[in-house]
């Protein structure tokens, strides 16, 4: 583990749904790049971190390994696997075949059940925003998650949703500390909001547009090293 460590949030309490959370914001400190492939982390030493007893933590990361996004390493923890360019490309590539048309087609969805849906998913594009301005990567990687596979279960095909979570999960930002350190995060995160804007006003050439753009940041800002 490093000397710093990742900028976990604290997750005290309990309930049915503990080592799902647990998990949920280890795969959000993986793809914001503050666990950092290749490093070795411990049980006990991220659960300090969380403010919780190592055993959800120890669950969560076999949940974790056999998502093939940390490989145990025996009697020290489990290291963070490494992503290649060509990998970031292919699922990324998949993820705008998906995401960009799907998203454009709810431009055209009709009638009030519609626009209450879409209007539904402004919190979480603003906790994007929110998130971008204060800095705190694991909040924005969790706000967005929410926000785009909300966007994608209102086209109704639960499948679809589940293999852009996979994608999603297998992706790394890496750049989106850069882009906090350098107050520019907040310019893409309000795409999500320029995105609803334009969903909610039934422009699916717009909706397009910013879809498009907003997938090469993957690839582009948000993915560099």
């Amino acid at each position: 583990m490093t000397a710093r460590g990742p900028a976990l949030p604290a997750l005290g309490g309990r309930g049915p749904s503990y080592r799902e959370r647990v998990a949920d914001a280890l795969r959000a400190a993986l793809i914001a790049g503050e666990l950092r492939p290749g490093e070795v982390y411990s049980a006990p030493g991220l659960a300090a971190r969380f403010g919780v007893s190592a055993t959800p933590v120890r669950e969560a990361l076999l949940d974790l390994a056999k998502e093939g996004l940390v490989d145990a390493v025996p009697n020290k923890g489990y290291r963070v696997t490494a992503v290649s360019e060509r990998q970031l490309d292919e699922y990324t590539q998949v993820r705008a075949l998906i995401e960009i048309p799907t998203t454009a087609a709810l431009a055209g969805t009709a009638g009030t059940a519609g626009t209450a849906a879409l209007a539904a998913l402004r919190p979480a594009a603003e906790e994007i925003v929110a998130a971008a301005e204060a800095g705190d990567l694991i909040a924005y990687v969790d706000a967005d998650q929410r926000f785009h596979l909300g966007l994608l279960a209102l086209a109704g095909n639960a499948h679809l949703v589940e293999v852009v979570r996979d994608l999603r999960r297998r992706s790394r930002l890496y750049g989106l500390t850069a882009l906090a350190e350098q107050g520019r995060l907040r310019t893409s995160a309000e795409e999500h909001l320029e995105l609803l804007d334009a969903l909610l006003a039934r422009d699916r050439e717009a909706v397009h547009a910013v879809m498009t753009r907003h997938l090469g940041h993957v690839r582009g800002l948000w993915a560099a090293p």
